[in-house]
């Protein structure tokens, strides 16, 4: 069970989409889990053949549990799928060579007598229990003396399973869990990450216009979004400004690789999420504006995968549209930054020694003092504000 966030602990396994024996692929889908905020697509992270599936639909499964096992090409199946596939393998009524007998089996020797407050449970059965979330204490066993079998306990999954799908989750629920997660996420957040603020104002006269004319070039379904511009200006000055593109993890930073911006969403029901758009810097600005308009769809739609919530190195959100001028945000861990931006106002502006009327935005930085310190912080701030000057070349 892949972690989908910081604020997430476990998650539901709601249906498998393969099954054991088949072949996928880096990047396949192979499950849909349930979270505190949506349903997730689960990605496979590497190519081979699924020898077995793990986890049960309706099962909660903690993060990090594993879920199923695949095996990678170029490596020889398990004696146990090895097996299966003999046993698959031979026709109906072929000739089986019967192991060897050299004495009589011995008798079954019968189970002792229960302890007082003991449970009676075979290995096999316990093992199945811990794999189902099911407590033996609450099954009654119908094996010899009261033991609980497989059974009894794939019986009780099954009873819970349907129980959970006869009273399905209300909009009130979802948006109740949300709640939570989000607070848990960002009580952690204030609690571990010694934050610290940074603004500036940003002169948006030249990113307007050319934005004006570069979309008179543009089919209207295709036509660019200004905030297409910050987030590209925020991914280039990573490069330039690479601590902040980093996560904190076992007590250090770890400086991506990649720049993978999240976008913080909102979502129609309540809350929020902030799925990653990958490779976010390499990506022209109509790749982005596509990429973003499928990613907030999809978002909204309860249909994002698991990498785009996993991956995120950094978080832009914007309340431009609800009229806010300035947004000072909430690091979301273990991410290291956050980048805020308000709406695009009119204001006075001094310009080659003139006061003129001028097109705003107020661009705001949380960042980890931990990690980097306000020269850095403010550096970065400042090469947005370069980048934004230029916007022909984004």
């Amino acid at each position: 069970m892949p972690s989908l966030g910081a604020d997430m602990s476990a998650g539901t396994l709601i249906a498998w989409r393969k099954k054991v024996g088949d072949h996928v692929t880096r990047g396949d889908i192979i499950a849909e889990v349930d979270t505190d905020k949506a349903a997730i697509d689960v990605e496979v992270f590497t190519s081979g053949v699924i020898e077995k599936l793990l986890a049960q639909p309706g099962e909660k499964v903690p993060v990090g549990t594993v879920m199923a096992i695949i095996r990678e090409e170029g490596k020889p199946a398990t004696l146990a799928l090895q097996r299966e596939a003999v046993s698959a393998a031979t026709p109906p009524g072929s000739r089986v060579t019967p192991p060897s007998v050299s004495a009589p089996a011995a008798p079954a020797p019968s189970m002792p007598a229960a302890e007082p407050g003991r449970i009676r449970i075979s290995p096999s059965a316990k093992q199945l229990a811990t794999e189902l979330g099911v407590e033996p204490a609450s099954v009654k066993g119908t094996g010899p003396g009261g033991a609980i079998t497989r059974e009894d306990i794939e019986r009780a999954a099954a009873k819970r399973l349907a129980a959970a799908q006869a009273q399905p989750e209300t909009v009130a629920d979802r948006q109740a869990r949300m709640r939570q997660a989000i607070a848990s996420a960002m009580a952690r957040s204030k609690r571990e990450i010694p934050h610290y603020y940074l603004s500036t104002t940003i002169d948006m006269s030249r990113a307007m216009a050319w934005l004006a004319e570069d979309n008179l070039k543009r089919s209207v379904a295709d036509r660019l979004l200004h905030g297409v511009l910050l987030i590209k200006a925020v991914a280039l000055a990573l490069r330039e400004v690479p601590e902040l593109n980093a996560v904190w993890k076992d007590g250090q930073a770890v400086q991506g690789q990649t720049i993978h911006v999240g976008v913080a969403i909102s979502l129609r029901q309540g809350g929020l999420v902030a799925p990653a758009l990958h490779d976010t810097d390499r990506q022209s600005l109509g790749e982005l504006m596509r990429n973003l308009r499928d990613l907030v769809k999809r978002a909204r739609a309860g249909s994002l995968r698991s990498s785009e919530l996993s991956d995120p190195t950094i978080t832009v959100t914007s309340l431009g549209e609800q009229g806010v001028e300035a947004v000072f945000g909430v690091i979301y861990p273990p991410q290291v930054a956050l980048v805020g931006f308000g709406k695009v106002v009119e204001r006075p502006w001094v310009a080659e020694g003139k006061i003129v009327s001028r097109p705003i935005v107020t661009a705001t930085l949380s960042a980890d003092h931990r990690v980097t310190d306000g020269h850095r912080g403010g550096l970065f701030l400042a090469t947005i504000d370069r980048l934004l000057q230029d916007p022909g070349r984004l």
